[in-house]
């Protein structure tokens, strides 16, 4: 009994521990004998943790009494005590991990198999299995045995036939229909289709497919790059020289061995890729708008004159895409200002912008100059906002004014405030310059009981 106390004073001397979350069944035994020290301390990252001491013969007493601490905590049944299935459920996982590489996998799964519900299942001859929720007959088969799962082609709940992805639920007896020769699917390693939930279980499945020959996963493992690369219309010569020194291999054959054992995730390459590709494509953009605003003193009023036919002449850079700015909607007539983005090629702003004079701020040597050219046919979208006293046949009368100026109307948004009885109206319009939306402005504001009418 001193002992307990000894151990105590140990787990309180290295760690934090909470005085309100004390018991001492030792010295206070429950009413039904039940005989412990109960206590909760730190851990690492303030995580508090539970902490029972009690004597081997507590213990037992504990276990075999009416208490059995352990089994109406976490609902375990079966003969071996949960301390032991604790215990043997640790050294299976010190086992396992010697199998494998990444410790990121060991944390994963620790994680599941700790902090998860699980689930508990049975074999014909009535042995529990413990697994985690949303665990599958492959899981449970490699649970049994690496050979058992190796060689699956089918499973059994309580007699039914069951797909491979059926999650097992709390009290199914399985029965695992096996052949004679191993030969598990690469699609097992692939989460994303079900058939294996747990790392362990794929763990197991990598470890066999290294084992094969490497002329079979080479060939294996072209070929489902190859399929996820025409799906995405990428080339091999696209994405070789970033993937090689994603993995540090040496050669394309290495890619496919890896791809083929398991060893490389598909989808998570294919992420990586993709992410990848986007950004080199958008800093080619970039630079390449850079290095012709770099070059603009060589622009000479020859080509200016040429470029003059283009709705937008940026000062250097030639027929390279530029766009309206949504922030501010510039039209013809207003001074404007090219801005160079990040992969967007260069927009177009009123050099009064809020949102320009911040970039301009932030990066001055992406500012170009820009003037309007010469055509300019197409139209462009303006909001505008008018504010009147609320009445009958507001909203008619202006749009009647739009319509004989032949303007389109994109959009319209109105409120109303019911105390001041004043109207607010929100439109997207389209017109081609400065002109023609003064002119709108002023015959709108014309019109009975309009306070006031703006661009936005």
């Amino acid at each position: 009994m001193q002992d307990c106390y000894t151990a105590l004073g140990i787990v309180h001397t290295h760690f934090k521990h909470l005085p309100k979350e004390f018991d001492d069944y030792v010295a206070n035994p429950k009413p039904n004998g039940y005989q412990s020290i109960h206590t909760v301390v730190l851990g690492k990252g303030g995580k508090p943790i539970e902490v029972q001491i009690r004597t081997r013969q507590m213990h037992d007493d504990a276990e075999l009494g009416v208490a059995a601490h352990w089994k109406y905590k976490e609902g375990t049944t079966g003969t071996m005590s949960a301390y032991e299935e604790k215990i043997a459920w640790l050294r299976k996982l010190l086992a396992w991990q010697d199998d494998i590489t990444d410790s990121g996998e060991v944390m994963a799964e620790l994680r599941s198999q700790v902090f998860d519900d699980r689930v508990y299942v049975f074999t014909p001859k009535g042995e529990v299995v413990d697994l985690p929720t949303g665990s599958t007959p492959l899981d449970f088969a490699y649970a049994i045995h690496s050979e058992i799962g190796h060689r699956c082609i089918g499973a059994k709940v309580s007699g039914r036939i069951v797909p491979f992805t059926y999650q097992l639920q709390m009290g199914d007896q399985i029965e695992i229909i096996t052949q004679k020769n191993p030969n598990p699917s690469r699609d097992w390693l692939n989460p994303n289709l079900g058939f294996t939930h747990t790392a362990k279980s794929r763990t197991k499945i990598q470890a066999w497919f290294k084992k094969q020959d490497r002329d079979k996963n080479v060939p294996a493992g072209k070929e489902l790059l190859d399929n996820e690369l025409a799906r995405l219309n990428l080339s091999l010569k696209q994405i070789e020289p970033y993937a090689l020194p994603r993995y540090n291999l040496k050669n394309i054959d290495d890619l496919y061995a890896g791809i083929g054992s398991g060893d490389i995730r598909l989808n998570h390459l294919v992420n990586f890729l993709q992410n990848k590709l986007i950004k080199v494509n958008a800093e080619q953009v970039d630079q390449e708008i850079l290095r012709h605003v770099a070059n603009k003193s060589a622009v000479n009023s020859q080509q200016k004159n040429a470029e003059k036919g283009g709705c937008v002449i940026v000062e250097g850079v030639g027929n390279l895409m530029h766009h309206i700015a949504r922030c501010c909607q510039p039209i013809p007539g207003d001074a404007i200002v090219g801005y160079i983005t990040m992969g967007r090629g260069i927009s177009i702003h009123r050099s009064d912008c809020e949102q320009f004079l911040d970039l301009q701020a932030a990066h001055p040597e992406r500012v170009v100059e820009s003037i309007w050219g010469e055509n300019y046919a197409r139209g462009f979208h303006i909001n505008i906002r008018i504010v009147a006293s609320d009445r009958n046949g507001l909203l008619r009368d202006i749009t009647t004014v739009l319509a004989n100026e032949k303007i389109s109307v994109l959009s319209v948004s109105s409120r109303t405030d019911t105390k001041k009885q004043l109207a607010t109206i929100d439109m997207e319009i389209e017109l081609h310059n400065v002109e023609s939306l003064s002119k709108i402005l002023a015959r709108v504001s014309k019109l009975n009981d309009v306070i006031e009418a703006k661009r936005l």
